[in-house]
């Protein structure tokens, strides 16, 4: 994504960055497949019921974002290429084939033949035209999708299975955005549906599951797709999938998700909380690990605030925070203090923990020397004002809650008032587009460096109202770039301009901890640390 003219400030990209859910390397094992020593053989047929914790209240791949939604609406929709989640390489799926001109500008894919939607219509080039031109027009749940696309100046169908995207400056970023489900191609009777049609409705895909039944915050069904046979060429099972139903059931308690899976009521669950990770280790039951690329887990400042337009306010917010802390309290076991806004699994990450050393002495320090004195109830006051910041968050993962909580007091130390208040998911993109706020809690995953442009860009959605600076220099360049060493230099300048300014304040590296009944195989993460269905079985 290169950032660019025609993309307006109104057009809010990064929602999905508070999604909590969302290359490379694996925590603890690459798949999440039962470990019972392969005691049965591969067979189709069964249903696998995956409990998880929240409901994006949508159910296009191409406007979704929460961890927990993806795991569904990603069955439904197959992509142009795939990302092999142990090289970061990109490798064919819908499209057998590619090229890329020497200035990254232009596109070409070729097209597998064949391949049908659950609608019965083919894939050509025109379908593929038809969603990248609709993607632009998605609205406020879809500019993740949008920023992939952003400066496209246009897609021309060249023949009938070839297709030519090209762009107005060079963009590195777009053939690995074509690995992603933002990108996932649905037919062209539903990409032509309004963005609300599409969230509420389902949508039209190829992929090797079809959208049965959404009850919004209570179930979504897939069931498998017949005849399918086009699916990415890291899959281990050619043609169908294994089983005949996936059933997603929302339940928000993470102890009663844990619960259920003890008892056998579901075959897998998202966001094993630390809380319940003993209790299901030694049972029949796999906890499967796997490090999340993309943007950490953070608290994303409204830099438009009076209050947070002070650097020093904002370092000192950083020097405050104890990661190791919060890592070893609240989160899975594995997961890592932050040591730069990207985790370390995102390729040209750069290593700034130095920078993000906990130093409560320095944070009061800086408070003093931004004029915030301390008052008598402990909580600092400049020109009769309370030093209190109120910090939005969402209820889709367990750790959300008892991480703020630690922040929250890590900062009372030095004299700051946090204030937190919780919403529902469906609220997000209403929040970020109204400003109201003065810390939002999330992270955004995507095993790609453009990541930080999608998110800090003023020249894109610029949620977090950052002024502009150098930085957009640094991200609109490293967009641009097909020099790999350029690219990591440039990705390096952003990271440390983002950290140095403590524009948000990165906390730790989200490690994506599933639940998996032993009875349940194959069930795999893909390169975003999301799972694929496809070659998952049960028995």
């Amino acid at each position: 994504m290169t950032a660019h003219p025609d993309i307006r400030p109104t057009r809010w990209a990064a929602l999905a960055a508070l999604l909590t859910t969302s290359v490379l390397l694996t925590a603890c094992g690459s798949g999440a497949g039962g470990s019972d020593g392969g005691s049965g053989r591969a067979a189709s047929g069964g249903t696998l019921t995956f409990a998880v914790g929240s409901d994006a209240g949508c159910v296009d791949p191409q406007q979704v974002g929460s961890n927990d939604t993806i795991y569904s609406v990603r069955q439904v929709v197959d992509s142009l290429t795939d990302q092999d989640p142990k090289t970061g390489k990109i490798v064919p799926w819908l499209a057998k084939s590619w090229e890329v001109s020497s200035d990254a500008t232009t596109f070409t894919f070729h097209l597998r033949s064949g391949v049908t939607f659950s609608d019965g219509s083919e894939l050509t080039a025109r379908v593929v035209k038809d969603n990248f031109d609709a993607v632009p027009k998605l609205g406020a749940l879809g500019t993740l999708a949008e920023g992939y696309l952003s400066g496209v100046k246009s897609t021309t169908v060249v023949d009938p299975l070839t297709v030519k995207v090209t762009f107005q400056q060079p963009n590195a970023q777009f053939l690995q955005a074509t690995s992603t489900h933002s990108l996932g191609i649905e037919s062209s009777a539903s990409a032509k549906r309004t963005p609300q049609q599409k969230c509420s409705q389902g949508v039209v895909g190829s992929g090797p599951f079809t959208l049965k039944s959404y009850v919004q915050n209570q179930t979504i069904t897939l069931a498998r797709r017949t005849g399918y046979d086009w699916g990415s060429s890291l899959w281990s099972k050619k043609g169908e999938a294994y089983l005949d139903k996936l059933v997603f059931k929302v339940v928000p308690e993470a102890g009663v998700r844990a619960g259920s899976l003890q008892s056998g009521q579901v075959n897998a669950i998202s966001s094993v909380g630390k809380a319940n990770e003993a209790a299901l280790k030694g049972g029949q039951v796999t906890l499967a690990r796997r490090a999340n690329p993309g943007a950490v887990f953070n608290l994303a400042l409204n830099n438009s605030r009076p209050v947070l337009k002070d650097v020093k306010v904002r370092q000192a917010i950083q020097y405050a925070v104890n990661r190791q802390e919060i890592a070893d309290a609240v989160f899975p076991t594995g997961t890592r203090p932050a040591t730069s806004i990207l985790a370390r699994t995102t390729p040209d990450y750069e290593n700034l923990g130095t920078d993000l050393a906990f130093d409560a002495v320095k944070a009061k320090s800086l408070l003093d020397a931004a004029g915030w004195k301390t008052g008598s109830d402990g909580i600092r006051e400049k020109d009769g004002t309370k030093l209190s910041l109120t910090v939005k968050w969402f209820a889709n993962s367990a750790t959300n809650q008892p991480a703020l909580e630690l922040i929250q007091q890590q900062l009372k130390a030095v004299g700051i008032d946090i204030v937190l208040k919780e919403l529902q998911i469906s609220q997000i993109a209403s929040v970020q587009q109204s400003g109201d706020f003065d810390g939002l809690w999330g992270n955004l995953t995507r095993a790609d460096p453009d990541i930080l442009r999608t998110l800090y860009s003023t020249k894109l959605a610029n949620a977090y109202r950052l002024p502009t600076s150098p930085l957009d220099t640094a991200l609109t360049r490293q967009a641009a770039t097909t020099d790999t060493a350029k690219r990591k230099e440039l990705a390096g300048q952003a990271q440390h301009l983002i950290v140095r300014n403590a524009y948000v304040i990165p906390v730790v590296e989200l490690q994506t901890q599933l639940g998996v009944s032993k009875k349940v195989h194959n069930l795999d993460f893909d390169a975003s640390s999301r799972i694929q269905l496809h070659d998952t079985w049960v028995g």
